[in-house]
């Protein structure tokens, strides 16, 4: 077989169409990975879209391109210098790409190289040109090549469809680790009943957060958080009175953590007011890109030693270490719905998405 099947984007705005490709060569160092099941982002049709235009400091890939993040499958051929996988294996492939030779890259923290880009996605920067060169392919193909660096091996117990959330989790595991929350404090999810935030909750419990305050307007989405460990989840409804006081009610003195997972289009005075509720020496975690700025006022964070961080993607050692602890059964992802969709049905799972998403669902691609 020298053609596959993948869904291209021509121009921006348009729509997906699906054309048949050469089939990749894995470089020397790269695997070359079938792809079963690739995760559908609710911000692909604004990225698609709109990027150029609100964010043209993030470049995307020179057109026609496939798109697709998260992708999950299994190894069929390997390059000529990886050693430590073979055709066969089960991996999840962590779309996150940095230059391969900055100091970042070295020791292991692509998300900081200035070159980062996720394939099938978008890029951070000018040098993302030169890696979407390099790895064209991504997750919306029946086959993609990506650097063996980049791969998560997956236990049995995680099926290909539950890998494709990995980008999402990954995120706030890399989140709440750099948060440094330790077994027996307390954290606030805002925005909780989302895609990050549900993964958030569920590796909080895992963590060993004793109060875990989960915030969202949708009460449905905050009663099935709260059933998910009814002595340790509090659920706050946003909209239902004064935040701040709200959380301190709950944990007098403030939270140890907060995590802040609303996106762009929420308003950033729901940050400022939850930030209000975190306690002396806390940290904020930011992973969201709520529509900014956020005012922060140095005298206070000084004072009360705050600490604010932003906290991009994840990098593949974390992905490991997540892949670990469901292999052990410290997360547990049998919550997630199924949404499965064939690669043909690309535009309308798009279309799907934008009024039908919600944290508990995973919209995924299968390849047949």
């Amino acid at each position: 077989m020298s053609m596959m099947k993948a869904a291209r984007l021509h121009e921006i705005g348009g729509r997906f169409t699906f054309d048949d490709v050469p089939l990749p060569t894995p470089g020397e160092h790269d695997v070359l990975v079938k792809v079963e099941a690739s995760g559908i982002i609710p911000n692909l049709k604004n990225v698609t879209t709109h990027f150029p235009e609100w964010y043209p400091f993030l470049p995307l890939p020179a057109l026609p391109a496939i798109f697709g993040l998260d992708s999950a499958g299994t190894v069929v051929a390997v390059g000529g210098k990886v050693r430590s996988f073979k055709p066969g294996d089960r991996v999840y492939v962590n779309p996150g790409v940095g230059c391969g030779e900055c100091r970042y890259c070295r020791q292991g923290e692509a998300p900081r190289c200035d070159a980062y880009t996720f394939l099938g996605y978008f890029g951070f920067g000018p040098g993302s040109q030169q890696v979407f060169r390099q790895y064209p392919y991504a997750g919306y193909g029946q086959y993609m090549t990506a650097p063996a660096t980049n791969l998560v091996r997956l236990p049995q117990r995680l099926s290909f469809a539950q890998a494709t959330r990995f980008g999402y989790l990954g995120t706030a595991y890399s989140a709440i680790r750099k948060s440094a929350l330790r077994p027996g404090q307390s954290i606030l999810i805002l925005g909780a009943s989302g895609t990050l935030g549900v993964g958030a909750a569920l590796l909080a419990l895992a963590f060993g957060a004793a109060r875990i305050l989960v915030a969202a307007r949708d009460e449905g989405a905050l009663a099935r958080l709260k059933r998910l460990a009814p002595e340790r989840i509090e659920a706050v409804r946003i909209g239902g009175g004064d935040l701040r006081q709200q959380v301190l009610d709950l944990v007098p003195g403030g939270v140890d953590v907060m995590l802040d997972t609303l996106g762009a289009k929420a308003p950033a005075a729901l940050s400022v007011e939850a930030m209000q509720a975190v306690a002396r020496g806390g940290r904020i975690i930011q992973i969201g890109g709520v529509a900014g700025p956020i005012p922060i006022d140095p005298h206070p964070f000084m004072c009360a030693q705050l600490q604010y961080i932003g906290s991009l993607w994840f990098t593949t050692a974390e992905g490991d270490e997540m892949a670990s602890m469901i292999e052990a059964g410290t997360v547990d992802l049998s919550l997630l719905e199924e949404r499965r969709y064939a690669l043909e049905q690309l535009n309308e799972a798009l279309d799907d998405i934008q009024t039908q998403a919600n944290g508990f669902t995973n919209f995924h691609i299968v390849h047949g």
